[in-house]
C-alpha cells in the first residue's frame, strides 16, 4: 500500500541548531500512529514542520504527501499550494484549546469561517454546518453552544470545538498534539473514544502526539519513540510495549507511579495533622431574572466534607475539573472562608492574620504548575528563603543561606550540580527542577502539612515519577502529612493511604487506598479507575 505520508530525513534547526536529526517516519492512509517523547524531544516542532508553520526554522529533508491532487513534497511546494493542503487535506488539533481558539468569537463562527474559505459554503449553509459538526463531536445543545464563545465552554467542550473545527473538511491526515492532556481522566477517554469513531467514520489516519502511554496503549496502531530530536525505535504497540529494545523506550514505559510510602497505622493517642467536619465551601452568584435585582445567590462548590489526615499519612482527594478539590485545598490553606468545623496544625482559621501565623507555619503548599508559582523576578535564594524571612525575621543572612542551601540540598539540588545556584532565576530551570524548588520554599519552614495540588500534572511522566519518588522520601524521613489533590488515580495509588471521591462539591466515596481503588462502590469511582487502566 502506498503511504500517506513519507517522510524521509527531516531536519529542523534554529539558528543554526539542530534540533530534530534526520528523522524518518511513515503514515499509512487509515492508520494511528503515535508519536511519544518527554518534553523537548522534537514531538510538537516535527509536526509543526510539515507544516511549515515554525517560525524562524531551518527546515530540510523531504515529507511526501498523497493529497487529493497526487503525491507532492510538503517541504518544497509553494506557500500557496501548501496553505490549499493546511486544514483541507491536513488538519491539525493543538494541546491548548484555550488558546488556540480566538476569544473574539463563537466556536460557530471560528467553525463556519472554515469551511467557507475551504469548502466555499455561504453563511448560512456554514453556520448550519458548524452546529452539525459540534453536534456530531458528542456536545450538547449543539445550537446554544455554537452561538457560545471559547471562555464559556468547559475544556472538554472546547476540545470537542477544535475537533470539529479540525474534521470540518474530512482531512486524510489528523496531527493530534497532546489533545487530552489538560483534560480529566474520564474526558480523555470520552475525546480519545470520539477520535477513534470519527477516525473509522471517516477513513482519515491520525498521526497522534502524547507522552501519555497509556493513551497510546488505548488508540495507537504503531509507535514511534522520540528522543531529543531522534526516533530511537517504532514499531507496533503491543510489540514495542511487550519488549521494547531501546533503553528510552524501557525508561519511558517504567514510568509508572511506584507505591513506596511507610504503611503505617494511626498511633494511638495522636492528634490529626487536621480535622474538617460537614465541612461547606459556597461563593456569591447573582440570581437569574428579576431576582437578582433584589438578594444574591450562593453556588455551593463543598457540600459537608469531612476527612481527617493523621501524622505521617497522605489523604488523597480525587476528582475531575469542577467536582471541588481546588475550593476545599483552599479552604484547608486558609485562603476561602468556610462553615463547619476545620482544624490544622492544632488551630482552627480565623480571620485575624496575626493568629494564622502560627498555623501558616505548619501547612504549606506546593502548586500545579511551578513556572506560574515561582516570582520570576526573584533568585532561587529570595523565593527559598522567603519562609525564613516571614516566619524567621531575626535569622542572620548567613544562616539563611545554610538553611536554603540544605532545603535545596534536601530535594535533590546543590551547588555542585547548578554553579550559581543561589542567584539563578526560575526561568532557568526545567519543569522538574522548578517542582523541586517549590517543594524546597515548602519544606525550608518544617512544616507538618503540606497540600499537593496536582503536583505532577504539569510534568513529563519520568519526572512525574522522580518528584513522587522524592515526596515520599520527604514523608518516610520527615514524618510528613499531604493533602494531595488529583485527577490522576496512578498518583493516588502510588502515595494516598486514604481517599476521598469527589464530584459536584460532594464526597461520594472514603476509605483506604485499597478499598476505594481496588474495591470500588459507588459507580463514578468506578469509571475513574476504569478510565485509568
Amino acid at each position: 500500500m502506498t503511504a500517506l505520508l513519507n517522510v524521509k530525513n527531516l531536519c529542523v534547526a534554529f539558528q543554526g541548531k539542530e534540533v530534530v536529526h534526520g528523522i524518518d517516519l511513515t503514515i499509512a492512509p487509515g492508520e494511528k500512529l503515535a508519536l511519544v517523547g518527554e518534553s523537548g524531544s522534537g514531538k510538537t516542532v516535527t509536526a509543526l514542520a510539515l507544516l511549515r508553520l515554525v517560525q524562524n526554522a531551518d527546515i530540510a529533508g523531504e515529507a511526501l504527501f498523497a493529497g487529493r491532487d497526487g503525491q507532492a513534497d510538503l517541504l518544497s511546494m509553494p506557500e500557496r499550494a501548501l496553505r490549499g493542503i493546511r486544514g483541507q487535506d491536513i488538519a491539525m488539533i493543538f494541546q491548548e484549546p484555550m488558546t488556540a481558539l480566538n476569544p473574539l468569537f463563537t466556536v460557530g463562527e471560528q467553525i463556519a469561517e472554515v469551511l467557507q474559505i475551504k469548502q466555499a459554503l455561504t453563511p448560512a449553509e456554514s453556520a448550519q454546518a458548524a452546529i452539525k459538526l459540534l453536534a456530531d463531536t458528542g456536545i450538547t445543545e449543539a445550537v446554544r453552544r455554537a452561538n457560545a464563545f471559547p471562555h464559556q465552554l468547559s475544556g472538554g467542550q472546547r476540545q470537542r470545538a477544535m475537533i470539529a473545527m479540525a474534521l470540518a473538511c474530512r482531512p486524510k491526515l489528523l496531527l493530534a498534539d497532546e489533545p487530552t492532556t489538560a483534560l480529566d481522566v474520564t474526558l480523555r477517554t470520552q475525546i480519545l473514544d470520539l477520535l477513534t469513531g470519527l477516525q473509522q467514520q471517516t477513513g482519515m489516519a491520525v498521526l497522534l502526539i502524547t507522552h501519555d502511554l497509556n493513551l497510546v496503549r488505548r488508540f495507537a496502531d504503531r509507535i514511534a519513540v522520540m528522543e531529543d530530536g531522534h526516533i530511537v525505535e517504532t514499531g507496533p504497540v503491543a510489540e514495542v510495549f511487550q519488549n521494547p529494545q531501546h533503553a528510552y523506550t524501557r525508561k519511558l514505559i517504567d514510568s509508572r507511579p511506584v507505591r513506596d510510602v511507610t504503611e503505617r497505622l494511626r498511633e494511638p493517642g495522636a492528634a490529626p495533622v487536621m480535622q474538617a467536619s460537614a465541612l461547606r465551601v459556597s461563593y456569591p452568584m447573582r440570581l437569574p431574572g428579576i431576582k437578582g435585582w433584589f438578594k444574591s445567590g450562593e453556588f455551593i462548590a463543598v457540600h459537608g466534607a469531612s476527612f481527617s489526615i493523621a501524622p505521617g499519612q497522605t489523604l488523597g482527594v480525587i476528582g475531575e475539573s469542577g467536582s471541588g478539590k481546588s475550593t476545599l485545598a483552599l479552604a484547608a490553606l486558609g485562603l476561602h472562608p468556610h462553615q463547619g468545623q476545620l482544624q490544622a496544625a492544632g488551630g482552627h482559621w480565623s480571620g485575624d492574620a496575626a493568629g494564622n501565623k502560627v498555623i501558616r507555619r505548619a501547612v504549606q503548599v506546593v502548586f500545579q504548575d511551578p513556572f506560574s508559582s515561582l516570582s520570576p523576578r526573584m533568585t532561587v535564594e529570595e523565593i527559598v528563603g522567603e519562609g525564613l524571612r516571614v516566619h524567621q525575621p531575626g535569622l542572620p543572612a548567613a544562616q539563611r543561606q545554610a538553611q536554603v542551601l540544605r532545603a535545596l540540598a534536601e530535594v535533590g539540588m546543590t551547588e555542585a550540580q547548578f554553579p550559581g545556584l543561589l542567584q539563578r532565576y526560575p526561568h532557568e530551570f526545567s519543569g522538574g527542577q522548578r517542582q523541586r524548588l517549590a517543594i524546597a520554599r515548602a519544606l525550608i519552614i518544617e512544616p507538618q502539612l503540606l497540600v499537593l495540588d496536582e503536583p505532577t500534572s504539569a510534568l513529563d511522566v519520568t519526572i512525574q515519577k522522580q518528584v513522587l519518588h522524592l515526596l515520599q522520601k520527604l514523608q518516610r524521613e520527615r514524618g510528613l502529612s499531604y493533602l494531595l489533590i488529583t485527577h490522576d488515580v496512578d498518583v493516588i495509588r502510588a502515595m494516598a493511604h486514604q481517599v476521598i471521591v469527589m464530584k459536584d462539591g460532594e464526597v461520594l466515596e472514603a476509605g483506604t487506598v485499597q478499598q476505594v481503588l481496588e474495591n470500588p462502590e459507588h459507580p463514578y469511582t468506578r469509571v475513574l479507575v476504569a478510565a485509568q487502566v
